[in-house]
């Protein structure tokens, strides 16, 4: 698996960034650098997305959360980590903390919900997820952008087509259909108050992916969540990043 390293000034512990399903690690490049400078990051492709080969069968969570973890290990040579994930990321970054709950230190989930057993969005919206068209063709990126994003994406369509078609290899058919295979009946519901990390959960008040009401689900079983909203969508980490990287920063900055 692919991996780029910002090394931050800090020398603390590296904030391992999981993207949302066929997003190549060049999309979090607004985030990371509106963090905060002390801050190192690990950005990684998932299989069958940009630079990162595509596995030969499908692989759930629990593989590429052990994927994930290697590569931290590979790329830093230091103890713990944090994570940070958004969307489909979120829910391999909820994986990788019940799993790793010692080298975890904390999380933050991003536009993120508890998988199968969640409030979903609705089907019209939903359908535009099943094949990897958005990040193939600039023209039906612009047009779906604000529908499916919802947020500051519905005033500036064109601004999430060019995040998503940029410069950068899209993900193959095959690697995009194993992400979503990979979520396929998973759910962190029954097992979300073991994990004991100090959380941050954020979630926009107008994602039509992920409705806001699954965060406060979520908070309420994380034994250590705190909550933050914001009046945005499902890309606000990234099309809003200059407000939320401080809100990051402070969280994993904090005794």
């Amino acid at each position: 698996m692919h991996g780029v390293v910002r090394e931050g000034t800090g020398g603390g512990v590296p904030l391992l960034l999981c993207n949302g399903i066929g997003a190549h690690h060049s999309t979090w490049r607004p985030f990371v650098e509106a963090l905060d400078a002390r801050l190192t990051t690990i950005r990684f492709d998932a299989p069958g997305v940009g630079a990162s080969s595509t596995s030969r069968l499908p692989l759930p969570y629990q593989a590429i959360a052990e994927i994930a973890v290697r590569l931290v290990r590979e790329l830093d040579r230091t103890g713990q980590f944090d994570l940070l994930g958004i969307s489909w990321g979120g829910a391999l970054a909820q994986q990788i903390a019940f799993q790793h709950p010692r080298a975890c230190r904390r999380l933050v989930l991003a536009a993120t919900g508890t998988g199968s057993l969640m409030v979903p969005g609705s089907p019209r919206v939903l359908r535009h997820m099943v094949a990897p068209g958005r990040y193939r063709d600039p023209e039906y990126a612009r047009r779906v952008a604000g529908t499916l994003y919802g947020g500051a994406v519905r005033r500036d369509p064109a601004a999430a087509a060019g995040l998503l078609t940029g410069e950068d290899r899209p993900p193959s058919r095959r690697g995009y259909l194993h992400q979503l295979l990979a979520g396929a009946g998973w759910t962190s519901l029954p097992w979300l108050p073991l994990i004991r990390q100090r959380t941050l959960v954020l979630a926009g008040t107008d994602d039509p992916i992920v409705p806001v009401v699954n965060a406060r689900v979520m908070t309420r079983l994380l034994p250590h969540a705190r909550l933050h909203t914001y009046d945005d969508g499902h890309l606000a980490l990234i099309t809003s990043a200059t407000t939320l990287a401080p809100v990051v920063s402070q969280f994993l900055l904090e005794a």
